[in-house]
Formats: structure tokens, C-alpha cells, sequence
């Protein structure tokens, strides 16, 4: 069954300034890298990203200083892995130089269909349900994770 479908996730961060900005150097420096090292992890499905590479540059909130990431895991494992070892995790223990606390969640994770990418808007719902319902099959994070779907959506 696990074959049959991936994990998508979404997460945001609040830039505490532009990506160009002095306080955010030290997080671009280290994008590329950190984003290669996702690329080759075992359980690497997909990443959103625009001709430069990364997403950084996408807006998808009112607020031009959240920045999104999205991707795509043939695990939740293989997901857990990337973000809670290695370079990643050191990354992630100084995210608060680079990145404001926001309200609400800042992580989802929903099941997809094997084959099958996400769509930006499919990140904002997902964010917008594990806000408004907790975790559920739909949207759900790290800490509540929900089992892989026993059959694909209709």
C-alpha cells in the first residue's frame, strides 16, 4: 500500500527581512546546499522550486516575507530522517535567527497519490485545515501523524 502513495508537505517561515538582506545571509548561503542534500536523501520524491532553484521567490501569502517549501517524500520516515538529522538539523536549530515565531502552524503533512505532485494551493488548505481542525487525515504534522490512506481518493 505504501507504494501507492507519497507524503506531501508544506512548510512556512516569516523572513525577518528580504532574502537579500543582511540578517537573512546566513540562511541563503546554505540554501543550495541544504536543498542538493534534500534532493539526494533516500525517500526524495519532488521540491517546489522556480528557475533559480529554490522557492523563495514565490509569494503565496499577503505577506512577502513568508516564504513556503514544499515537497514530496515517499515516506513519513524518509521525510523524518532529512528534517531531524545532519545538516538539515542544524539549519533548523538556527531558524530563529533567520526566521520570526508565527501563529499557527508552520508544518503540514497529507497523504497523495503515488505520481501525483501538490499544487501551492494544496499546501495553503493544508496549513488552513490543521489550523482550523487539529490534525486529521487531511492535514496533519510530526507530532499526530496519521497512517497511509487504505484506498486512493475518489
Amino acid at each position: 500500500m505504501a507504494d501507492r502513495f507519497h507524503l506531501a508537505q508544506v512548510n512556512i517561515g516569516r523572513a525577518r527581512g528580504p532574502m537579500d538582506s543582511p540578517v537573512m545571509q546566513g540562511f541563503v548561503d546554505q540554501l543550495d546546499r541544504i536543498n542538493a542534500l534534500a534532493d539526494r536523501s533516500p525517500g526524495f520524491v519532488w521540491r517546489l522550486q522556480t528557475e533559480e532553484g529554490d522557492a523563495t521567490s514565490l509569494q503565496v501569502f499577503d505577506d512577502e516575507r513568508i516564504i513556503v517549501n514544499m515537497s514530496v517524500w515517499e515516506s513519513l520516515e524518509a521525510l523524518k530522517s532529512y528534517v531531524y538529522s545532519g545538516e538539515h538539523l542544524e539549519v533548523l536549530k538556527n531558524k530563529k535567527h533567520w526566521f520570526e515565531k508565527m501563529p499557527g502552524p508552520i508544518l503540514a503533512l497529507w497523504w497523495i497519490p503515488a505520481g501525483s505532485l501538490p499544487a501551492i494551493e494544496d499546501g495553503v488548505r493544508a496549513l488552513q485545515s490543521l489550523s482550523a481542525n487539529g490534525p486529521t487525515a487531511e492535514a496533519f504534522s510530526f507530532a499526530r501523524p496519521f497512517p497511509l490512506p487504505q484506498q486512493l481518493p475518489a
